[in-house]
């Protein structure tokens, strides 16, 4: 377990912190969550660092999925700043295939009716999500219906490496016009065929060299070595008769482990390959919160942290009114998109009680973090179980720290 301050000498009171770790046990006991680890810092300090359920190594290694996507977005980010591209540069310059899209506007599956877009995806529609690329399995959508009937409705389509999977989503149509709308699909997947287009490595190599090895990540990888499957954590699913159940491609019996995109492949999944650690992702949020720079290394530019964590969403709406459809009643409401980021606009609209400006990202596995600048906070929270539908509700009572006894 990590060493931590007493942090009521950094303002949060250790009667909320018991709190908040009674609220989260809960989970476990109640067969929603098979553990967790979670760690809050202030002021560059860790303050609380509890686990339960789940060992509470600093180095156990966790499949964060969509939690990859800031790291890419990052990645771009640093490309950005040495003028290797602009945001408004039309994707097409550095990517072919996707000269000439067109929209998707009716029909089916079998005979879609489309018509060429007025104008092109830019680099920053992939950093925004509004594209106009899917993913293939949210959307009840004959769009989607496309991608799954081409292979493409899975996070890691078997036999295509990603520059072959970018030329396929290039080849199907855009679910609206970019720059018009949200919709969460492959637009950080392809914004990682960018950054090996642009500078010439591998997309591994790139994050190793750019930002895992600048800022001590050691850990966080697409491909572990045997040492590190050793601390892999398990998967779970939600049992059909309640409970959790290990998932299939986690199980001693599975067959073809070493295919599976859970495991290692090799395959570069800029929007959600990745396995990390809480040691590592720690350092990743100490990075932001200390405007792109952590120990003496700086990998962005303050103002571009700023304008990362701006909302980009088309004419400064909400998520409730950009995104072409809502998963749950209420959950966007309040909340901007920035270049890889969600950002909290209007706490109250979700009944939040959070900072406006706080901002982070979640994975598929019930994984989540945010960044308060505000109140110079972080939070890392780390489980493992998929789907996991309770990561509004984690995130809901991590958002509330700064309210509860906060103390500048």
């Amino acid at each position: 377990m990590r060493t931590t301050v007493n942090p009521a000498s950094h303002g949060l009171a250790p009667s909320s912190l018991a709190t908040l770790d009674e609220r989260l046990r809960e989970y476990v006991d109640n067969g929603l969550l098979p553990g967790w680890q979670l760690l809050v810092s202030r002021h560059g300090q860790v303050v609380h660092h509890r686990s339960y359920g789940m060992d509470d190594r600093d180095d156990t290694l966790f499949r964060i999925y969509s939690m990859t996507k800031p790291v890419t977005s990052v990645a771009a980010m640093i490309l950005h700043q040495e003028g290797r591209f602009d945001l408004t540069d039309p994707l097409e310059r550095h990517l072919p295939a996707f000269r000439d899209m067109r929209i998707f506007t009716g029909g089916d599956a079998d005979a879609p009716v489309t018509e060429p877009a007025r104008g092109p995806i830019r680099v920053r529609h992939l950093l925004q999500h509004t594209s106009g690329l899917s993913y293939g399995a949210f959307l009840d959508h004959p769009l989607d219906e496309m991608y799954r009937a081409r292979g493409l409705g899975s996070p890691q389509p078997p036999g295509r490496d990603l520059a072959e999977l970018t030329d396929a989503w290039a080849g199907l149509p855009l679910l609206f016009e970019p720059g018009s709308r949200w919709n969460y699909g492959v637009s950080t997947d392809v914004l990682g065929r960018l950054i090996e287009v642009v500078s010439g490595q591998s997309l591994d190599a790139f994050l190793t060299e750019r930002v895992f090895a600048p800022l001590g990540m050691t850990d966080t990888t697409f491909t572990p070595t045997p040492a590190q499957r050793a601390r892999l954590t398990r998967v779970y699913a939600p049992g059909e008769g309640g409970g959790l159940v290990e998932r299939a491609e986690d199980a001693e019996d599975a067959e073809d482990v070493e295919d599976t995109v859970l495991e290692s492949s090799g395959f570069l999944c800029g929007g959600g390959g990745l396995l990390s650690t809480m040691a590592d992702y720690h350092r990743f949020t100490q990075m932001l919160l200390g405007g792109g720079a952590l120990d003496g290394v700086r990998l962005l530019e303050r103002h571009t942290v700023n304008l990362m964590t701006a909302n980009h969403l088309p004419g400064g709406v909400d998520l409730a009114q950009a995104a072409v459809t809502i998963p749950e009643p209420g959950r966007y409401d309040g909340l901007g998109f920035g270049l890889g980021f969600s950002i909290d606009l209007d706490p109250t609209f979700r009944g939040v009680t959070c900072a406006p400006g706080q901002y982070g990202w979640s994975g598929a596995a019930g994984t989540t973090f945010l960044v308060d600048p505000h109140h110079r906070l972080t939070a890392v929270f780390l489980t493992q179980v998929l789907p996991s539908p309770h990561t509004a509700a984690v995130r809901t009572l991590l958002g509330r720290l700064p309210h509860t006894g906060l103390r500048d």
